[in-house]
């Protein structure tokens, strides 16, 4: 098995620098050339200036601005960051070991660097904050969730944790405030089958076969809302979401579904009423059982009636 190559530029900010790897072959006389072509959203100009910066680097040190095109060369650099709004709310350690670090992910931070959230995510957050730099998340919490979410600490156990995941070995549980219909019985098994497109905001339930299961039970009512745990048996995109909305209970707090409308990013009001409540599982370096529950409130719960008095 061939060994990664490690980046030989540090961490920035908590972030990785990008690897590239050129082609076999192709018609450009130089690496900058290259460049170029392989990244079309970073200007000309900017490419020139980091390379006369010495900003990206090979095996062997920087790249000169006029390196001759080599195949299969491994390069490396920091890409600029983009404008962040700050999310401004705390990441709370509900656990921390040798090896693992689990946490309450507040909503409107995601996970993981993507798109226009870099810095803005749990995993570089925690990595400053906490000085780990080999830190990664054994699993991801979309973007609008809170509650439980659990990273790796060593490098070496990655694998282990993740794998968990995804053989669907771990207990989850969550909570939500929806809408109560006196109607709708309880407790039920939704199954179905979730699409979610890439580039498409929004996932899409279609006919076929069911390739989505949750667990839905009411744990309380509250005049017109209802307290639910949901459990689910796979891991789509957006499943919960989607398996509220097509009940006809969509969960509070959701501009996705079932009718997407528009917030801004910096938008943090009224945050989508789902929370990662526990996580179950057998620890696979140590083979302890472990249990982990949310220290995290549900706000249109907390706040009743305020919540359902404030506007959309």
């Amino acid at each position: 098995m061939r060994r990664k190559l490690r980046s030989p530029l540090p961490q920035r900010h908590g972030l990785e620098a990008v690897r590239l790897r050129t082609p076999a072959e192709g018609p450009w006389t130089t690496l900058r050339d290259h460049l170029v072509d392989r990244l079309p959203r970073v200007p000309p100009s900017r490419i020139d200036a980091m390379l006369r910066e010495r900003r990206i680097v090979g095996v062997d040190g920087p790249v000169a601005p006029d390196a001759p095109f080599v195949p299969e060369m491994f390069l490396w650099f920091h890409r600029d960051l983009p404008d962040e709004p700050p999310v401004p709310f705390e990441i709370g350690i509900v656990h921390r070991d040798e090896n693992l670090l689990v946490v309450d992910k507040p909503h409107f931070l995601s996970t993981i660097p993507r798109g226009r959230h870099i810095l803005q995510t749990a995993l570089v957050r925690l990595r400053r904050e906490l000085d780990l730099p080999e830190l990664s998340p054994a699993h991801r919490l979309d973007r609008m969730t809170a509650g439980l979410l659990m990273l790796v600490i060593r490098r070496e156990h990655r694998g282990a944790y993740q794998t968990l995941f995804r053989d669907r070995l771990v207990g989850k549980t969550y909570q939500a405030i929806a809408p109560y219909d006196a109607a709708l019985a309880l407790p039920r098994t939704v199954r179905s089958r979730i699409v979610k497109q890439r580039g498409v905001l929004t996932a899409q339930e279609l006919p076929g076969p069911p390739n989505a299961e949750t667990t839905v039970e009411l744990l309380e009512r509250r005049g017109g809302l209802g307290r639910y745990r949901l459990t689910p048996v796979t891991g789509r995109t957006h499943q919960l979401r989607v398996h509220m909305a097509g009940l006809g209970v969509p969960i509070l707090g959701d501009h996705f579904y079932p009718v997407l409308r528009d917030k801004a990013l910096d938008d943090y009001s009224r945050p989508l009423q789902l929370l990662a409540a526990t996580l179950e599982f057998t620890d696979p370096i140590t083979g302890t059982p472990r249990r982990f529950r949310t220290r995290l409130p549900l706000q249109a719960w907390t706040s009743y009636p305020d919540w359902l008095a404030a506007p959309a």
